[in-house]
């Protein structure tokens, strides 16, 4: 008996691991989030039961009664697959679900998954480092449960690209914190919203403008000289390999 975190990728299908894509087919289970393409889920066998656990407005379960499902699941099935937007341990909270299934001897084991941390920016035709523009990248968090907020002002460093998650809500505060760390008003900013998804989109604006910009979750914010390229090759490329998924 072995609960799987599987690591979804960014949204089609295609961008699932082989991994990931064998154990759907053969799990007894699907524990699954919010942001799960319908294209991933359809890759479950026959049999599978699909659990919908996807926080959101009216519909929530909190992270202590996600665990102790799991728990229960991992005890009762041979292969309960816990299926995760990007990877499950960049911002997933997988290892909280790693630690409460181990804890109690149930079998875990971890499948990456493609993050949108990078992803999101490559369907956009942008580079994450770019030598001569970016020697690093740092991804955080825009949005913390404990309603803390992580330092930006830290953060400026215009060698650096700055890859937020989950930062479309505080956009404006997240500017504005860079601004006074010292980023100039005029460095280049992109947001790509719900990619490799229907209604994927991406805006382009620099830093002092990005309070103003309208913007729909889920989006990730890419701040930082590379985000003004954009490799129309690489973008086309991305795009296409993203529909075309059986």
């Amino acid at each position: 008996m072995t609960v799987y975190l599987v690591g979804a990728g960014p949204g089609d299908a295609d961008l699932l691991t082989l991994r990931g894509a064998s154990l759907l087919a053969r799990a007894d289970v699907v524990v699954y989030d919010r942001l799960i393409d319908t294209s991933v889920l359809e890759l479950a066998g026959p049999g599978a039961e699909l659990i919908d656990v996807g926080k959101r407005a009216g519909h929530s379960s909190s992270q202590g009664l996600i665990n102790d499902l799991l728990v229960a699941l991992g005890h009762s099935h041979e292969c309960v697959v816990r299926l995760k937007g990007g990877d499950s341990f960049l911002f997933g909270r997988g290892g909280e679900e790693f630690e409460a299934l181990e804890s109690v001897g149930v079998r875990c084991e971890v499948v990456p998954g493609v993050t949108s941390a990078f992803a999101a920016p490559a369907v956009a035709g942008i580079p994450v480092t770019h030598r001569g523009l970016s020697h690093g990248v740092t991804v955080v968090t825009g949005h913390t449960q404990d309603g803390d907020f992580v330092d930006f002002r830290g953060l400026a460093n215009p060698d650096l690209t700055l890859v937020v998650l989950m930062g479309a809500a505080r956009r404006g505060a997240i500017a504005g914190e860079l601004i006074e760390g010292g980023l100039d008003v005029a460095t280049p900013v992109a947001v790509v919203e719900k990619a490799y998804m229907p209604g994927q989109r991406v805006v382009r604006c620099v830093l002092g403008e990005l309070a103003a910009v309208e913007v729909a979750a889920p989006a990730v914010l890419v701040i930082g000289a590379v985000a003004e390229l954009s490799y129309s090759h690489l973008q086309s490329v991305v795009a296409a390999s993203a529909r075309s998924a059986p």
